[in-house]
């Protein structure tokens, strides 16, 4: 029996990968957007990692409660921005959230970049980027001298790692390729912004139980609902990281990954990295790619482009048949927020 479920689980894979990886070449290339080869390994280890996910949930790729054209939506952005699902650095994660798309809810499969992601994407498409040195996890006991400016002419900054306390700030040196190092550096404190864009998205949804679908609020609950979210912000507004992470009352949207101790500080560590060298300038040879890049960085702006395809319920379907693995499982109808750590 074990070996007929191995069997089928690489049945499954296979044919997902080949149908789906082909179907996403096609779609692309009917935008004019042509995969390399390194592009279509990344497309492939996406569909491997995915259906791994899938199986371990108990479903398939024609499980009756998954979105395809989400699923094929998130396997085209990692194709272009070149992330590596297989990579031994982790460059790219996937993760469920449960969404409700007209009367049905459906699971919808979210991506999001590692920090060894970024540094890729900074190597691949980073204008006039020669090498992405490994990046400086500078320590409150630490002692750190930021660069000085004359002009044109930069003093590097000074960093003599002690070891104690939590980082505070991240630094990366990047060789251009005119010679120049180019330092970027990104504070602990502003991380802060990172995790408000974070609790907004998840509490895009919510509506406090003045109603049961903000979509078939009334005007007077819709103003409820903002009234109360309004609330929220402006106590949140002028706390420190810690504090908000800390804060009783909005627990409810913070991730685990964000609040859990075992994993609070490399959260931080992952969006100090991302801010560091997100901003940097890049050219993604496409404006589709660009897109994709703005969703995978920007927490909002995914949260605004997922809600506008959803209610859309466009996209390009396959019509492939796939093996099952295991049984579908029933969505859990009671779940419509981001558990992930968000981006």
């Amino acid at each position: 029996m074990a070996e007929n479920k191995s069997t089928g689980f690489i049945t499954a894979a296979s044919n997902a990968e080949r149908t789906i990886v082909t179907s996403i070449i096609n779609q692309l290339e009917n935008r004019n957007i042509y995969l390399d080869e390194y592009s279509k390994e990344c497309a492939i280890n996406a569909v491997s990692a995915i259906n791994n996910m899938l199986y371990t949930a108990g479903l398939n790729w024609n499980s009756p409660n998954l979105d395809p054209s989400n699923y094929q939506d998130v396997i085209k952005k990692v194709a272009v921005q070149k992330l590596n699902a297989a990579a031994s650095n982790r460059e790219v994660y996937f993760q469920f959230r449960n969404t409700k798309i007209g009367d049905a809810w459906k699971k919808i499969i979210e991506v999001g970049i590692e920090g060894d992601g970024n540094d890729a994407i900074l190597r691949n498409f980073g204008v006039d980027v020669e090498k992405v040195y490994p990046y400086w996890a500078v320590r409150e006991g630490d002692v750190f001298e930021y660069p000085t400016f004359s002009g044109i002419d930069v003093t590097p900054p000074k960093w003599t790692p002690k070891g104690d306390g939590k980082v505070v700030r991240v630094v990366y040196p990047i060789k251009l390729k005119s010679g120049v190092i180019d330092y970027r550096i990104a504070e602990r404190a502003d991380v802060v912004r990172n995790l408000h864009a974070h609790i907004m998205n998840n509490m895009m949804n919510e509506t406090f139980g003045i109603c049961a679908d903000r979509y078939k609020a009334t005007a007077e609950q819709k103003a409820q609902i903002e009234a109360k979210k309004s609330e929220l912000k402006a106590k949140i507004k002028d706390m420190s990281l810690d504090e908000l992470l800390d804060f009783p009352d909005i627990q409810p949207w913070i991730s685990p990954s964000w609040s859990e101790p075992h994993s609070r500080e490399a959260m931080i560590l992952r969006k100090m990295r991302n801010n560091a060298i997100k901003k940097f300038p890049k050219d993604f040879g496409s404006a589709y790619a660009l897109d994709a890049y703005n969703q995978l960085t920007d927490e909002s702006v995914s949260s605004v482009s997922e809600e506008i395809r959803l209610k859309a319920n466009t996209g390009d379907f396959i019509d492939a048949e796939f093996e099952d693995t295991k049984p579908a499982e029933k969505g859990d109808e009671n779940a419509d927020k981001n558990t992930g750590d968000g981006l």
